[in-house]
Formats: C-alpha cells, sequence, structure tokens
C-alpha cells in the first residue's frame, strides 16, 4: 500500500468515517482476530465493547459491558491505546474521563439519534426557561450536551440518581422521553422533559409484542425503559442492559420475549444456553429483531484498521472536556454502589 493511498483514506475521514483503504487486503476470520490480538499486545490497547455490537466484537472484548460500566473500564485502565466498540458518545467519554490515552473509534459515524437529537444550546435555552431546575441529562448525549448538564446518568442509575436530587429543585431530563417517563413513575418525581427518543426502542410494535405474548404464554416480556410506554405497561420486568441480563441468567423462566437491541442476545444466550429467547417484534414486519446500525457499522475489519493506524482518534476541546467531566463525575460518585 503506497503513502498516497493511506493518505487519501485519511483525508477522506470525515465522509467515510472510518479508514476505507481500497488497495489493502485485510485477512479473515481466526486470522483476522490474531492481527487484533498481536496490535492490541504491540500498542498496549484495550478492546472495550458494548453488549449491542456484533457478535464477532463481543467475543474479543476485553471488557463487555453496559454504559456505566464501559466508562467505569475506560476511567480505571492504565492500556496507552482504548479501541471502543460502541457509538460516537460512549469513545468521546472515555476520552473525557482518561484524557492521556488515546481513544480510537472503529468508525466515527456510529451515532446515536438520542445524541443528534440534542444539543447544548437547546439544554442552555430550556434553562433559560426554568433557571431553577437541575439538568439531568442521560449518557446518551454529546460532550457539549453533557457539559451543559448538571448530572449524567445511564439506564442502570437514574433512578438513584433522581432520587437523590434536591425535592425543592425542578428537573430538566434530556434527552429520552420514554426513559423520563418510566423514572417519573418510578421515583415521583414530575420532570421536564426533552422530546427525543431512541429509533431503536420506539419501533417495537405493543400489538405485534401482544401477539407473541399470546403464542408463548410461558415467555416473559423484558424490556428496557427507553421503550414506549405501552411495552414498559405490558412487560414483566423492565431493566437497563446489564439488569436484564441478570435477570435472563438468574429468573426460573425458560423463555424470554426481549425488547431491546437484539445485540444483547448472543450475551444473554452465552450466560444462559438453555433459556429460549426471543426478539420482540418491531412495526416493520419484514424485520423480526431490531438493530441499531449505528452500533453495527463497526465491523472486526474496521477494528484492526483503526487499531494499526490509530485514526480515528477521537479528540476533544481541553476546556469542554473539563466542562463535561464535572456533571459526569458526579454520576460516578453517586454510582459506587451499582454494579
Amino acid at each position: 500500500m503506497s503513502t498516497a493511498t493511506l493518505d487519501k483514506a485519511i483525508s477522506n475521514l470525515p465522509v467515510k468515517g472510518f479508514l476505507k483503504i481500497d488497495d489493502l487486503v485485510i485477512t479473515q476470520g481466526e486470522e483476522l482476530i490474531k492481527a487484533i490480538m498481536d496490535l492490541k499486545k504491540e500498542k498496549n490497547a484495550i478492546i472495550l465493547a458494548h453488549y449491542y455490537q456484533p457478535p464477532g466484537i463481543q467475543d474479543i472484548a476485553d471488557y463487555l459491558g453496559d454504559s456505566l460500566q464501559l466508562a467505569r473500564a475506560a476511567r480505571d485502565t492504565d492500556a496507552d491505546m482504548i479501541a471502543f466498540c460502541g457509538v460516537h458518545f460512549m469513545a468521546e467519554a472515555a476520552k473525557i474521563l482518561n484524557p492521556t490515552k488515546k481513544v480510537v473509534l472503529p468508525d466515527t459515524q456510529a451515532g446515536c439519534s438520542l445524541a443528534d437529537g440534542c444539543s447544548g444550546e437547546g439544554l442552555r435555552k430550556m434553562r433559560e426557561k426554568h433557571p431553577n431546575a437541575l439538568i439531568a441529562t442521560y449518557i446518551n448525549c454529546n460532550a457539549e450536551t453533557k457539559a451543559e448538564s448538571d448530572i449524567i446518568v445511564t439506564s442502570s442509575n437514574a433512578e438513584t440518581i433522581i432520587k437523590s436530587l434536591p425535592e425543592d429543585r425542578p428537573i430538566i431530563f434530556a434527552p429520552d422521553k420514554n426513559l423520563g417517563r418510566y423514572l417519573m413513575k418510578k421515583t415521583g418525581r414530575d420532570m421536564i422533559l426533552w422530546d427525543g427518543s431512541c429509533i431503536v426502542h420506539e419501533a417495537f410494535s405493543m400489538e405485534r409484542i401482544a401477539k407473541q405474548l399470546a403464542e408463548n404464554p410461558d415467555a416473559k416480556l423484558i424490556a428496557h425503559p427507553e421503550s414506549e410506554t405501552p411495552v414498559l405497561d405490558l412487560a414483566d420486568f423492565v431493566g437497563s442492559t446489564s439488569a436484564l441480563l441478570n435477570f435472563v441468567e438468574k429468573d426460573d423462566s425458560e423463555k424470554f420475549i426481549v425488547a431491546t437491541e437484539e445485540g444483547i442476545l448472543h450475551e444473554m444466550q452465552k450466560r444462559a444456553p438453555h433459556k429460549t429467547l426471543l426478539p420482540a417484534l418491531v412495526f416493520d414486519e419484514s424485520c423480526n429483531c431490531s438493530e441499531c446500525f449505528y452500533m453495527k457499522r463497526n465491523t472486526l475489519e474496521k477494528l484492526y484498521l483503526c487499531m494499526k493506524y490509530e485514526l480515528p482518534e477521537i479528540v476533544i476541546d481541553e476546556e469542554l472536556r473539563l466542562k463535561a467531566l464535572v456533571p459526569i463525575e458526579k454520576m460516578m460518585e453517586l454510582s459506587k454502589t451499582i454494579k
């Protein structure tokens, strides 16, 4: 491969989101996995992956987790480089928490509908309308939005954190209105909700899921709180990504209908191989599962390239990073007892 070819791939990063090197032949299968492992050792790197990643990436990750677990792993690692297999806001959070480490993301176009739909400017305007309010923001947002927040939450710790906020202060909750409504019900706190949602969790069809339950009377419906209220009301259990995993592993039921991103089924099946797992049905009848196309933008080939060339790299302005760090650290402190 020529220098000119690599330079062209690098110049196209803002458009492509990853290193697309036309004349580079990448080995597949076990050889590709070995090449990634060799790079990890050579560069003293750690691979962090979310449960919604493709199975091949989940299987080779040094740490597999939800947003809170991955934030802790990124903060605490002594590796020189973090290869973050998730979406952009997650890799950005890793850089905010551990700025001396190089953070690379296989594909910077691995975004998030929640993060894309909520801006720091928008939060500033909401604060102007409600000057006494505290802003609690879901971690699914970019650094600028985090910087305008008083505290960050994840689905694992949101209930604990909302309950801890002063009762004499109104709360603005952004950007997920479905999670916000669920938290209002769980905590009894009235909140001002940003009008945002996850395109994956909004795709579930209550009517089709009800039919699934009728056809599988021995199954339990479990759902992530990003799902819409009718689905949550129908569920036997509602919980964060990690809570859903633990429930499937420990509950006596042998069959589950799972209303969250289908990538979680890979780890669920590994933890409970004897149990039957059915992805909850979505409105589109041509599809039997709900898949986040952002999460699936990351591939083993892109992971190899980003580790080899250390690009795309996550870079954050230091002033912005320090401002965004404050609400994240508040969250981490309040989440010490949550696994």
